[in-house]
């Protein structure tokens, strides 16, 4: 049977450009902290690598640490200082925080002391954009990076993480963005390697990948691929709608990215909607991928105010830039087909 993967905010098939940068980097035998010739030559690939990234991310000027993921970046960044969050934030953020942040329905998060707060820029399950105060302790750019327009010394924020798999790099390489001055110690010690402030032998071969991925998913964004994203995201929510009538579409009412719905069918639950759909040949998830095999309501629609049977019957399908209008169609028939069946049998 045919697959369709339609769980591209979870992960996201590896860029040729990451591939072809990735294998190129495996030529490179020097460690990049030593001296002679080959370590050079590995160090030079990584400060290559550290310049791409921080102009895809509009983060000239600023230091940017080479973590192996967006986790190990916010635990960087947010390890005993007390910050307060919402609870509509990733696990990697909110287990650090104090969640007294509240969010309305649409997602939209009030942010009473910028300097005291981290707030995502685009919420990994609804795909809600937030409107960030200036003066931001931390933000979350993992989903937004690649997917709209987004700047680092312009959104405000003191820090921002980011992850290479959202956006067509490899897994285990991620960075957390620190504007220049800014205080940061180290959690793991050793070689004092990433300017003293995250020891261990950096991985090039992620490193590369994750520059690459990076100008081509920026080269992508500017070309307009993510405008045709979203236009593919409306024909799936309208075809949807039109079949069942009570279905809530999160966030239908606010910004939101242009490849993400998240949609709730009272009385079917997300986890079986997605083992139906993976049967039917379609990856989708119930929520973020890191919670994925537990049998639990969404902390960020409940943050939201949806009740626990709500946040419970949760789909989310996440779109990429080589997602086709045959395939939304394909999922949205599968996915009407498999709802009558919910129906008759009485829910």
């Amino acid at each position: 049977m045919p697959r369709t993967y339609l769980d591209w905010n979870a992960t996201t098939p590896l860029r040729p450009e990451a591939r072809e940068a990735m294998i190129a980097a495996m030529d490179l035998v020097g460690n990049p902290s030593s001296v002679h010739a080959e370590g050079r030559a590995a160090k030079g690939l990584i400060e290559r690598a550290r310049k791409d990234l921080a102009a895809a991310l509009g983060a000239e000027g600023a230091d940017i640490i080479f973590t192996s993921s967006a986790t190990e970046a916010a635990a960087l960044a947010l390890q005993g200082r007390g910050i307060a969050c919402a609870g509509i934030e990733h696990d990697a953020v909110r287990s650090w925080c104090d969640e007294s942040l509240t969010a309305d329905i649409n997602g939209a998060v009030s942010v009473a002391d910028p300097a005291q707060s981290a707030l995502q820029v685009a919420n990994s399950e609804t795909g809600v954009i937030q409107a960030l105060p200036d003066g931001l302790f931390l933000t979350d750019a993992t989903q937004a990076f690649g997917k709209i327009p987004f700047a680092f010394n312009w959104c405000g924020a003191q820090m921002a993480i980011v992850s290479a798999h959202k956006l067509g790099g490899p897994k285990g390489v991620g960075a957390l963005i620190v504007k220049r001055g800014t205080d940061i110690e180290a959690r793991i010690k050793g070689g004092g390697q990433e300017m003293g402030r995250r020891s261990g032998t950096e991985n090039v071969i992620g490193i590369a990948g994750f520059a690459a991925a990076a100008r081509a998913a920026q080269t992508d964004l500017e070309g307009g691929v993510m405008s045709v994203t979203e236009k593919l995201r409306k024909i799936l929510e309208n075809t949807i709608a039109e079949s069942a009538k009570e279905t809530i579409f999160v966030g239908n009412d606010a910004n939101r990215l242009p490849n993400t719905s998240c949609f709730i069918t009272p009385g079917w639950k997300g986890e079986t909607q997605v083992m139906v759909m993976d049967l039917a040949g379609f990856a989708v998830s119930a929520g973020s991928a890191c919670s994925s095999g537990k049998v639990k309501s969404s902390a960020a629609l409940v943050a939201m105010g949806f009740d626990r049977e709500h946040a419970g019957c949760a789909l989310r399908v996440s779109l990429g830039p080589m997602t086709s209008e045959d395939e939304v169609r394909a999922f949205a028939k599968a996915w009407i087909m498999e709802y009558e069946k919910f129906r008759a049998r009485g829910r």
